[in-house]
């Protein structure tokens, strides 16, 4: 019982914040997020994002590109992508991010993807380039005001997009200095961090021993794991974090800061990937897990496919190809937010299998069952489910079979999530 009641304190807590920060409530798909790479055009792109119900995208903000002469800025390739965001109801999370040959020296470091040594820009890691890289946010926010964008310091410092090498003193040094420049422009900016690639318990509790805590309205991470291993599973991590955050909140109210799922996907890669199939199960089922653990924005990477090379772990991880054709996990998506919109998870319903899933949403009076298994597919019945009839949807958007009789359901299980609409 001591356990359910800190659960429920935690998603209040949660649920306070997040309406404070801008942050979305728990319900699909106001959370669902996709990464992008571009800033000008792609309007086509942007199409097919709304269309399959994306409502956030994540995107660079860089440095170096904005700020070519020491205090001139220039906004216009974000001005023009916010503006057609705005057009399709799409919000923004913009990551301040990466170095500028202006305030830093060059370096040897690693590249992230090839593993070969390179030659780049060190990090922000002196008295006048902190300050210069903080300066620039502020006035990013400033300029962004009232546009309801989200704004996250710095991607994965924890490993190679930390030159010369990952130094988390340094990077928490950056942050504190660029969440109170955000803060002072922006009083009601919403700021996310530290977007570290998985979730290093080192790395991110010396982050939130310097105080970090107290300018955050939300704790990014980024959940990569094993391909063999489900979106299911993230639920550890964020069992760890939480704990984390509530060992080093500054206050009561704090220790319900939400976390943001800010970046994860699998790729359809033939090396070692995922199957197409698998690929489209897991984006949905990454959504419904994270809302299940609280968790109101999840960004899945990538919106496209980077290149043409199926061989090519980068090149695979999209919802479309590279040429915008939709991959089975599009379809997966577009089915779940139609099917789902305006619902919000209530409770998973015990069942037989432990690798069973069953979450029961609610949106008004209206009732759904969100169902899959992380084992084989099976058939399997539901029981305690007071409605009279119900009729399901594959998570494909074909028609399913479910019958309902004396408060039993029963239905064939599989990894993609199916959809019961339970009639009272």
């Amino acid at each position: 019982m001591m356990k359910t009641t800190t659960s429920l304190l935690l998603l209040c807590l949660a649920a306070f914040s997040a309406q404070a920060a801008d942050l979305p409530e728990l319900v699909l798909p106001q959370g669902v997020g996709v990464n992008i790479h571009f800033t000008r055009g792609h309007e086509r792109d942007l199409d097919l994002i709304a269309a399959a119900g994306f409502k956030f995208i994540r995107m660079d903000f860089g440095w170096g590109g904005t700020e070519r002469r020491k205090d001139e800025y220039n906004w216009g390739d974000y001005e023009e992508l916010t503006t057609n965001l705005e057009k399709r109801g799409l919000r923004a999370i913009y990551i301040l991010d990466y170095s500028n040959p202006l305030y830093e020296e060059a370096v040897v470091s690693r590249n992230p993807v090839t593993g070969r040594e390179q030659k780049d820009v060190a990090s922000p890691q002196h008295p006048q380039s902190v300050a210069a890289f903080a300066r620039w946010a502020g006035a990013a926010a400033k300029r962004f005001a009232g546009r309801r964008i989200i704004w996250e310091i710095w991607n994965e410092p924890n490993i190679s997009f930390w030159k010369p090498r990952p130094d988390v003193k340094q990077y928490t040094g950056l942050a504190l200095a660029t969440a109170r420049a955000v803060r002072e422009a922006d009083p009601n900016a919403t700021i996310i961090g530290p977007a570290t690639s998985e979730v290093p318990v080192k790395f991110i509790e010396e982050f939130f021993a310097a105080g970090m805590l107290s300018h955050l309205d939300a704790v990014s991470v980024h959940p990569y794991r094993s391909y063999k291993r489900g979106p299911e599973t993230a639920s550890e991590d964020y069992t760890r974090l939480r704990a984390l955050i509530e060992k080093h909140a500054p206050t009561p109210a704090r220790q319900g800061l939400p976390i943001i799922s800010g970046e994860w996907g699998y790729s359809t890669f033939s090396n070692r990937g995922v199957s197409l199939d698998t690929q489209a199960a897991f984006i949905a089922r990454q959504q419904l897990a994270n809302l299940h653990a609280g968790v109101p924005i999840s960004i899945w990477y990538d919106w496209k496919n980077d290149g043409t090379d199926l061989a090519e772990r980068e090149h695979n991880f999209g919802t479309v190809t590279h040429d915008l054709q939709p991959k089975s996990a599009y379809v997966a998506l577009q089915t779940l937010t139609r099917e789902l919109s305006g619902y919000r998870i209530e409770k998973r319903l015990a069942t037989v299998g432990t690798n069973d899933w069953a979450l029961l949403l609610g949106r008004g009076a209206a009732r759904k069952l969100a169902a899959w298994t992380t084992g084989e597919s099976h058939a399997a019945t539901i029981g305690g489910l007071n409605f009279k009839s119900a009729s399901s949807v594959s998570g494909d958007g074909r028609p399913a079979e479910a019958r309902l009789a004396s408060g039993s359901l029963s239905l064939t299980l599989t990894a993609l999530p199916q959809y019961v609409t339970l009639k009272p």
